[in-house]
């Protein structure tokens, strides 16, 4: 399979996956600023810190906002972690490799660049919740889509690779921003937290009917542990992990239980990390530590595949 190729469908499955989970994120936080006092924007600048650019937001916005926290993530031109930006990078990973994936992939992908599109040239979103809906949606049927129609072959793992990486590092951002918003230091943690904050947490990954099956109450403890440790979710971390462990090793031939690369080594090393930590020794750690660790650790894995798989002359081509 060619490097080219692999890069592209890698990033392709990134992007949309990271268009879905900024699309959750704008959406539950408007719907708990709902319930807070007019004029807080205690939520809206968490969002802002989630992303990483706080130094690009403040330059360009200034103080966070709703109205501006919302441009910033949905419909910024010149932001490359917008919801606009990352469609409009996935629709040209893939049309890069329009002959290595499905009609049907390229025809839905191209009509969501083109409604993204649309909805940014129209201007700020006044009811954000119609348009932050259709991109959830348009990135699960993409996903259907791409299971349906896809080979499951190397593309397909690279794929899956490239979606359920983006979906951990999600996961762990939106739980680390939350909990350090709500839990300012390890001595707090235990002490009551208003359940509608914590809703908001599972809310923003669509964990809380789930979530619910499993506990009677919500708490920090139990959250952390839904969200981080849960084999069967989804959206957790530890579920999204098994399922790159797989397609790595589906994709490099390698034995699981061994490595032949520096990409295997890693996110085996991560995976087996998180596989024997307990609830209690994350919160030992501190949070907020553990996942700044796992966060360090993932974008390892990210350079790990890049340095494996993508030649060196293909760097700066893709689009990822």
């Amino acid at each position: 399979m060619l490097s080219r190729v692999a890069d592209s469908i890698y990033w392709m499955s990134r992007y949309v996956e990271r268009a879905e989970n900024l699309a959750r994120f704008v959406e539950v936080t408007h719907h708990m600023s709902l319930d807070l006092p007019p004029g807080s924007d205690q939520q809206w600048g968490a969002l802002v810190f989630a992303s990483g650019d706080e130094e690009f937001f403040e330059r360009n916005y200034g103080e966070p906002s709703r109205e501006n926290v919302i441009q910033f993530l949905t419909f910024d031109r010149d932001y490359s972690g917008s919801i606009l930006s990352c469609v409009q990078a996935a629709r040209e990973n893939a049309r890069s490799v329009r002959e290595s994936i499905s009609s049907e992939m390229w025809e839905q992908l191209n009509q969501f660049y083109i409604t993204v599109r649309n909805a940014a040239t129209s201007g700020r979103l006044e009811s954000p919740n119609e348009f932050l809906q259709y991109v959830k949606d348009t990135s699960h049927h993409f996903v259907g889509t791409t299971v349906t129609t896809f080979s499951q072959g190397e593309a397909w793992h690279f794929s899956r690779l490239g979606r359920v990486l983006e979906r951990a590092d999600k996961t762990s951002r939106i739980l680390d921003v939350k909990y350090f918003t709500l839990l300012p230091s390890v001595q707090d943690v235990g002490t009551p937290i208003d359940d509608l904050q914590w809703s908001a947490v599972l809310r923003s990954v669509s964990g809380f009917e789930m979530y619910r099956k499993r506990h009677h109450g919500i708490t920090p403890k139990r959250v952390v542990g839904f969200l981080v440790l849960d084999r069967r979710f989804p959206r957790a971390i530890m579920h999204c992990l098994d399922a790159a462990y797989h397609s790595l090793h589906a994709i490099s031939g390698s034995p699981e239980g061994t490595f032949w690369n520096v990409a295997d080594k890693r996110l085996g090393k991560l995976r087996s990390e998180l596989a024997y930590s307990t609830v209690d020794e994350i919160i030992g750690i501190g949070l907020h530590e553990f996942l700044d660790s796992l966060q360090t650790q993932l974008n390892g894995v990210g350079e790990g595949i890049k340095n494996t798989f993508i030649k060196t002359e293909m760097d700066g081509q893709g689009v990822g």
